[in-house]
């Protein structure tokens, strides 16, 4: 087995310091990674490498560094990141505890760098803010006033503030001119916590907006806690025509360009951008910040989506190269100009595109990660995996890899839910499951099973197949499923549950939540490495 380097907190700070290229991951599970990490450790597991190593680590000889918590993560990681052609991998120096032993700061939850550098934004720019008892007054005197909703559609849609329309993010400086054209109305803009209001309303203070604007103070989680009612399922949404009228859009645009300029936002063009992510000596990623809609209707080839308030909200997650050059791409002038401004106060080298026309947009559909082949493996249709199963003593065993949350919604009977990642030994996750003659690795798409399937083979010395088409076929083929949580053979730890999700404390943990997000950027003075500013 090769052995790999190791790289020490020192030589984390000085590539970081001196903004050369870096890909700190942590290659531990979202729940493990959630309660303690370094600041720029992108969470990239170990159970989907394969699925995102090439989109999100797009040049082979970017400069890796692998961290787990002792669990030999990092190590197995590295072996497959070598196997996909990575050619400079490296381990933590002691892992996760090496970094605390050596004096490195660590912070807890997800997207850690955005909502710290959300924060840092509120404490320089003094980002005006209402309570949720001031808003619910004067939601419920009728007071001129509209709420703007800066999360993803489906967030929102699992709880809103009465009234409320969804706008996420990046949409706010090309839409709210529009949809609060009096300018006496006052403009309030919230999400679940704190990040994306802060960024939200600070968004349409400096693109100018006349209206008198102000973030939700703590969102949704600060109205809970307020002991007010949030509603479920609503469906408002902003225009898609809003603010694309020529004087409104001109105004936006003319606002948001000269955010870009400010922030030292550089100009690129739609060929300049694919020579450089052919370029072996820098990592280049390219985004198109409009809505999904927009980009599976048509995009430039190459172009990953990338809705711009969520590239913000989750910039480690969709760019884990920390000093790699970003370029960004809309068909308004605004959208890619505001993200851009906000990302490079984050201290990321950002480009737009200004050059693009209809005809640049020439791939159609969701983005296709590019990935490599699994080992070859034995397959089996639905239909013969339930007659198989419908036998007395059928010896076979399935194991699901979709995500815990996927598996407890539907899963085929009697399918144990099971993490990739543990399948090695050491972990006890297989050892309580019934005798097995041969396995069966599904997953819901069929993208990570067959990369399990060696796995399997290897750990427990049985024949293993793959389910045609997984679990999605298995239901449209129309055969059982079952729901819930008795068949879990590893512990879900795949998804950190967000405070505001419901958990035994609730309220507790949302003010706990608000509590750590409070003091993100005393932490940031004590690690010392984000080179963030505003202006």
């Amino acid at each position: 087995m090769k052995s790999f380097p190791t790289r020490s907190l020192h030589d984390v700070r000085a590539a970081l310091l001196a903004k050369r290229e870096i890909a700190l991951l942590d290659v531990r599970e979202e729940d493990p990674h959630a309660q303690c990490h370094p600041l720029f450790a992108a969470n990239l597991p170990l159970a989907k490498l394969e699925l995102d190593a090439w989109t999100k680590l797009p040049r082979r000889n970017v400069p890796i560094i692998l961290l787990d918590d002792g669990e030999g993560f990092a190590e197995r990681a590295a072996q497959r990141l070598d196997a996909l052609g990575y050619t400079d991998v490296a381990l933590l120096e002691g892992g996760l505890r090496g970094w605390i032993d050596a004096g490195g700061e660590v912070f807890r939850d997800v997207n850690v760098p955005s909502k710290a550098f959300g924060e840092f934004v509120e404490a320089q720019r003094h980002t005006p803010s209402l309570s949720a008892e001031s808003v619910d007054a004067l939601l419920r005197s009728g007071a001129d006033v509209v709420v703007l909703d800066a999360r993803r559609f489906d967030e929102y849609r699992t709880m809103n503030i009465p009234g409320s329309i969804s706008v996420p993010g990046a949409e706010l400086a090309l839409r709210a001119r529009a949809l609060a054209p009096n300018p006496a109305t006052r403009v309030i803009v919230n999400c679940a916590g704190r990040t994306r209001s802060i960024i939200g309303a600070q968004s349409l203070v400096n693109a100018g907006l006349p209206n008198p604007v102000a973030a939700l103070r703590n969102g949704t989680i600060g109205w809970t806690l307020a002991g007010q009612t949030l509603e479920h399922g609503s469906a408002r949404r902003f225009d898609t025509h809003a603010g694309r009228d020529d004087a409104t859009l001109d105004t936006s645009q003319r606002a948001a360009r000269t955010l870009a300029d400010r922030a030292g936002v550089g100009r690129t063009t739609i060929a300049e951008a694919a020579r450089w992510a052919a370029d072996t000596q820098r990592t280049t990623y390219r985004f198109d910040v409009r809505t999904p809609e927009e980009y599976e209707h048509a995009h430039a080839g190459g172009f990953v989506g990338a809705p711009g308030g969520q590239l913000v909200q989750e910039t480690e997650m969709f760019a884990p190269v920390r000093g790699a050059r970003v370029v960004l791409f809309d068909d308004d002038g605004v959208r890619a100009n505001m993200t851009a401004s906000w990302l490079a106060q984050m201290n990321h080298d950002v480009y737009v595109i200004d050059d693009a026309s209809p005809a640049d947009l020439d791939a159609h559909g969701a983005w296709q990660a590019q990935k490599p082949l699994p080992a070859p493996v034995t397959s089996i249709t639905p239909e013969a995996l339930a007659a198989r199963l419908a036998e007395a003593d059928h010896g076979t065993v399935v194991l699901d890899f979709t995500s815990s949350a996927n598996h407890v919604k539907a899963h085929i009977p009697g399918a144990y839910w099971t993490l990739r990642s543990h399948l090695a030994p050491g972990f006890a996750d297989l050892r309580a499951l019934p005798d097995a003659k041969r396995y069966v690795a599904v997953c819901m798409t069929n993208a990570l099973a067959p990369f399990a399937a060696p796995d399997i083979a290897a750990l427990t010395g049985k024949p293993v197949e793959v389910l045609e088409g997984g679990t999605s076929a298995w239901i449209r083929a129309g055969l059982p499923v079952e729901e819930g949580e008795a068949t879990l053979a590893s512990p879900r730890i795949d998804r950190y549950r967000r405070p505001y999700e419901g958990t035994g404390n609730a309220r507790e943990a949302m003010n706990a939540y608000l509590e750590w997000e409070y003091g993100l950027v005393d932490q940031l003075g004590r690690d010392g490495t984000h080179g963030f500013f505003v202006i």
